[in-house]
């Protein structure tokens, strides 16, 4: 006997039999062999390929109330996981005070408190918001790392850019976060990340490379610049930059490996000596160990352009 469709709503990632039920499909069509049960109750087709928030997405269809949160809200919205954890799969689920403890294989339960707006539907879950996403990774991220998230969250780029983004929220939001939870763990790190969290910066290399730098001593490089040529129209776009001595710095991730975008690479620094400015190239081993190259890379180039330890 041929298997019955499943309404195409439930095949594009997981799904809680509650939400089957309410489609009509019977329970022995969730029993079938074409789906996998991921968890009690929750179930994927075979061939899905799902990943992100429709994978997921079983796990707040169990009830009303589950929210992912911490790591899993992370991977949702896109944001840098630390390498340490990288490998950490346990989904982050969270219920309000008052409710029962979530308990299932691979998912670590929490009963936490939400204010007004700390939850939201996104991609079909619910998930906190961007902001309580990353106060409540304050008590689990080493200071760096949690600057790198912060930083994912309020990056945004103008229309001159290539391609422009709107930010996940601002730093004015995660600072009301702050103020909002006092008594949470992780307050500590988090009000000193917010020291330290700027916009514009497009991965957690490039902060890892800013943070480098300034606990060096070296002057803050500036981010979202934008070098204009003489018609008027931006040509370069350094991840970060020192207007005052012309040094453009680049980070070259993984990306960077192929033919064409090492092409690329070589038209981008002929432009940038073009218009008299000096590219410091960035790799990820320059970011590595106690006292990164980096420094020694920028503080170079610096020196190379008249830059002193007093100023210009």
């Amino acid at each position: 006997m041929r298997r019955a469709e499943l309404p195409d709503e439930l095949t594009t990632g997981s799904f809680s039999v509650r939400s089957s039920d309410k489609a009509g499909v019977s329970r022995t069509r969730t029993a079938a062999k074409d789906l996998v049960t991921v968890s009690r109750g929750i179930r994927i087709p075979v061939h899905s390929g799902a990943s992100g928030a429709a994978a997921l997405r079983g796990y707040t269809d169990l009830d009303d109330t589950s929210v992912l949160t911490s790591l899993s809200a992370l991977r949702v919205w896109g944001g840098p996981v630390p390498a340490a954890m990288s490998g950490d799969w346990r989904i982050h689920v969270a219920r309000r005070r008052g409710f029962s403890f979530p308990r299932r294989v691979n998912v670590v339960g929490h009963l936490l408190t939400f204010l007004p707006g700390e939850t939201v539907e996104y991609d079909g879950v619910r998930v906190t918001s961007p902001a309580r996403t990353w106060l409540d990774l304050a008590s689990l991220l080493v200071l760096k790392d949690l600057v790198a998230v912060g930083d994912f969250f309020v990056c945004a780029h103008g229309p001159e850019f290539p391609r422009p983004r709107r930010a996940l929220c601002s730093i004015e939001d995660l600072r009301v976060a702050v103020s909002r939870h006092r008594g949470m763990r992780g307050l500590k790190t988090a009000r000193a990340a917010l020291e330290l969290i700027r916009v514009g910066c497009d991965s957690a290399p490039e902060t890892h490379m800013r943070l480098a730098l300034v606990d060096a001593g070296l002057p803050e490089p500036e981010l979202n610049h934008v070098l204009f040529g003489r018609d008027g129209q931006p040509v370069l776009w350094p991840d970060a930059a020192y207007p005052d001595w012309k040094i453009a710095l680049q980070y070259d991730g993984r990306h960077h490996g192929g033919e064409e975008q090492y092409l690329r690479d070589i038209r981008r620094q002929d432009t940038t000596a073009l218009h008299g400015w000096l590219e410091v190239r960035i790799g990820k081993q320059h970011l590595e160990g106690d006292h990164p190259a980096v420094v020694r890379k920028v503080r170079s180039a610096l020196l190379s352009r008249g830059w002193t330890r007093d100023g210009i």
